[in-house]
C-alpha cells in the first residue's frame, strides 16, 4: 500500500544506489567502548603487587559504567585517573593479594550510548616469571555476557518495538483515520494489549540490562541491586525514562477508551498523544547506535523519523488487518483504506531516508557491510524489507483497482480476501524486521 504500479523494482534501485553512494563517502565503521591499554599491561612482570591498576579506553566512560573485580567477585574501587582525560580511570588494589605469584583481575565496560558491555581479564606476575597474556590464554579466560541474558534482552526489545509500534500506529490511525475505531471492541483490545506489553517489556528489559552490564545471569535479572545498578548507567535511566513514559501513556489509552470517538477528535487529547508518542520514540532509540556516528544529532533525529515511520506503518497495518477488515464495511473500506495508503506510502518513504541516514552513521563503509555481523544483519533486514514492500504494492494495487468493486459489492468476503491476505503477509514480514532490528541494537558495529 505504499507505491504506484511498476514503482517497486525502481525503488529499490534508487534506495540500493543511494545505500552504496553514502557508504562510500562515510567514515569508518564504530564500535563499542574497548579497552586501549592497561598500566601494568597484560601479562607484565612487576617486582611487587601494584596500588592501582589504570586503565584507558578509546572514548571517554562514566565511572559507574565501569568495573573491576578479582577473580573472588570482588568490586574494586574506581575513580578517575590524576591524568588522560575521562577516557583514563584507575581502579585501586589495597588488600588484593597475588595467587601463585600472579595477580589476575576482570574488567568491563558498558558504552554510555547503548548499553553493549566490554570486558577482559588482565593477569600480571609479580615478582616472578610474566604471567600469560591475553592472546596466548585463551578466550575462557576472558568474562562475557551471559548468552541467555543476551537472549532475553533480544527477546524484550523485540516485544519493545512491538508494542510500540502497535500503541504509536495504532493511536495515530484511531485518531487520523478512523475516529470511530476507538469503539470499536477489536481496536480497543490491541491498544490495551500493546500498552501492556510495552510497559512490561521495558521492565524486564531494565533488569536483563542490568545484569549484562554486571555479566550475571538471569537469576541476577530479577535482584534489586541489578536494577538499582542500572539505574545510575545511561542506557538505565533511557529505559527509566522509558518506563514513565508508558506510564503517561496510560492516560492517553484511558482517556480514549473512555471517550471514544469524541475524543479522537478533540485537539487537545491528539496534542497529549503526540506527545506522549514522541517521547516513547525519542526513549526507545536513546538505547541505539544513532548517537555513535560523527554526527550524533543528526542520527537521533534520523533515528526519530525511522521509529517513527515503522510505527505508523506497522501499528496501521495491524489495525487494518485485527479491526478494520473484519468487519467488511463498504462504507469503512471507501473512507480508512485509501487514507492508510497514503500515510504508508509517506511513511514508507521516511524510513527509507532515515534508514540511509542511519546506515551512513553507523556501518560507514562497503567493508563494515559485507564482513561484520552488525552488516550483515542489515543487508538481511534490507532484503526482508523488500519483500515486505513487494507485498504493500499487491495491497496498493488492489486499492487502486478492486477497492471500488469491494465497495459496490458491500464488502463481500471473496472480492476482500486477496487484500486480507496481502496485508497478512505484509504484517508477517514487518514482524521479521522488528526481530532483526533487535539483533542489530545487541550487534557491534565495529565486528
Amino acid at each position: 500500500m505504499t507505491t504506484r504500479p511498476r514503482r517497486p523494482a525502481v525503488l529499490l534501485v534508487l534506495l540500493a544506489a543511494a545505500l552504496l553512494y553514502v557508504l562510500a563517502g562515510a567514515a569508518p565503521a564504530s564500535a563499542h567502548t574497548e579497552l586501549v591499554r592497561s598500566t601494568p599491561k597484560d601479562g607484565a612482570e612487576v617486582g611487587r603487587a601494584p596500588a592501582h591498576l589504570t586503565l584507558t579506553f578509546d572514548e571517554p566512560v562514566e565511572l559507574n559504567d565501569v568495573r573491576v573485580m578479582t577473580l573472588d567477585g570482588d568490586r574494586l574501587p574506581v575513580s578517575r585517573a590524576p591524568r588522560g582525560g575521562g577516557a583514563t580511570v584507575r581502579a585501586a588494589l589495597p588488600e588484593v593479594a597475588p595467587k601463585n605469584g600472579e595477580l589476575a583481575l576482570t574488567w568491563s565496560v558498558v558504552d554510555e550510548e547503548d548499553g553493549h558491555a566490554s570486558s577482559g581479564r588482565l593477569a600480571f606476575g609479580i615478582g616472578t616469571a610474566a604471567a600469560p597474556a591475553a592472546q596466548d590464554r585463551g578466550d575462557e579466560a576472558a568474562p562475557a555476557p551471559s548468552p541467555s541474558v543476551r537472549h532475553g534482552l533480544v527477546a524484550a526489545r523485540w516485544a519493545g518495538y512491538l508494542s510500540l509500534a502497535l500503541f504509536i500506529g495504532g493511536i495515530a490511525f484511531v485518531a487520523l483515520l478512523w475516529p470511530r475505531g476507538a469503539g470499536e471492541p477489536r481496536a480497543r483490545v490491541m491498544l490495551t494489549v500493546a500498552w501492556t506489553c510495552g510497559l512490561l517489556s521495558t521492565v524486564v528489559a531494565l533488569g536483563l540490562q542490568g545484569a549484562y552490564a554486571e555479566l550475571g545471569g538471569l537469576d541476577d535479572a530479577l535482584s534489586a541491586s541489578a536494577y538499582a545498578n542500572v539505574l545510575s548507567t545511561g542506557p538505565g535511566l533511557a529505559l527509566a525514562a522509558r518506563g514513565l513514559l508508558w506510564v503517561l501513556a496510560a492516560v492517553v489509552l484511558s482517556a480514549l477508551l473512555q471517550g471514544g470517538g469524541r475524543t479522537a477528535r478533540s485537539p487537545g487529547w491528539r496534542v497529549g498523544a503526540l506527545a506522549v508518542s514522541l517521547g516513547l520514540l525519542r526513549a526507545t532509540g536513546m538505547t541505539g547506535h544513532n548517537s555513535e556516528g560523527t554526527e550524533p544529532t543528526w542520527g537521533a533525529l534520523a533515528d526519530l523519523v525511522h521509529l517513527l515511520g515503522a510505527s505508523l506503518w506497522t501499528g496501521g497495518l495491524a489495525m487494518l488487518a485485527v479491526a478494520v477488515l473484519p468487519r467488511r464495511d463498504p462504507d469503512e473500506l471507501a473512507l480508512v483504506v485509501p487514507g492508510y495508503s497514503k500515510l504508508a506510502g509517506a511513511s514508507v518513504a521516511a524510513i527509507a531516508v532515515a534508514g540511509l541516514v542511519l546506515a551512513w552513521q553507523v556501518v560507514g563503509s562497503y567493508d563494515a557491510l559485507l564482513h561484520t555481523s552488525y552488516g550483515q544483519l542489515l543487508l538481511v533486514k534490507t532484503g526482508v524489507l523488500a519483500l515486505v514492500l513487494f507485498a504493500a504494492w499487491r495491497s496498493r494495487q488492489w486499492v487502486r483497482t478492486r477497492l471500488e468493486l469491494a465497495v459496490l459489492l458491500r464488502g463481500e468476503a471473496a472480492t476482500v480476501r486477496p487484500f486480507g491476505y496481502s496485508v497478512a503477509a505484509e504484517t508477517g514480514l514487518v514482524l521479521v524486521v522488528l526481530a532483526v532490528t533487535s539483533l542489530l541494537v545487541t550487534a557491534d558495529p565495529g565486528r
